[in-house]
């Protein structure tokens, strides 16, 4: 006599799977029988004047009137900045000549601004006095068109 393929495990397994089935037929058919009709008005969201959604139409008295032309697409145009003085002065604080770069500490602002030698003009020297032009670069500003100041 041969045995059942059928395990014990196996029976149990199907059983659950069965009584699921029948859960959900059951709730899926109660759900059908305590449905109430939805209307369209149901269905409908409004967005309030601050931007939160609700069930209840907005009041028209705070209704804001927004012309066509008032609304913008695009990035703004930057306005022209004239920048009255371009040439700079400045005093070199630290020039390295067999690598090509240094430091120039600008006399108004007294920021520092980097310089290359691909920038230079003139040949200069730490403590030189010299004008040159700011140009930025991704990494910062940049001093360009270096000369030495005429004393």
């Amino acid at each position: 006599m041969s045995k059942s393929q059928e395990t014990w495990n196996k029976k149990e397994t199907e059983k659950k799977k069965l009584r699921k089935r029948k859960d959900k037929a059951e709730k899926k058919e109660e759900r059908k029988a305590n449905q109430k009709e939805s209307t369209f008005e149901d269905m409908l969201a409004y967005v309030d004047e601050n931007g939160n959604i609700s069930a209840t139409p907005p009041d028209p008295k705070k209704k804001k009137v927004i012309r066509e032309s008032d609304i913008s697409i695009a990035i703004p145009k930057q306005e022209n900045i004239v920048d009255v003085d371009v040439v700079r002065k400045g005093v070199v604080t630290f020039f390295n000549e067999s690598k090509g770069y240094g430091f120039i500490k600008d006399t108004d602002s007294q920021e520092s601004i980097f310089v290359h030698l691909n920038g230079l003009i003139d040949q200069i020297k730490e403590n030189n006095k010299v004008t040159f032009e700011v140009e930025s670069s991704p990494k910062g500003p940049n001093a360009v068109k270096v000369k030495l100041a005429v004393s």
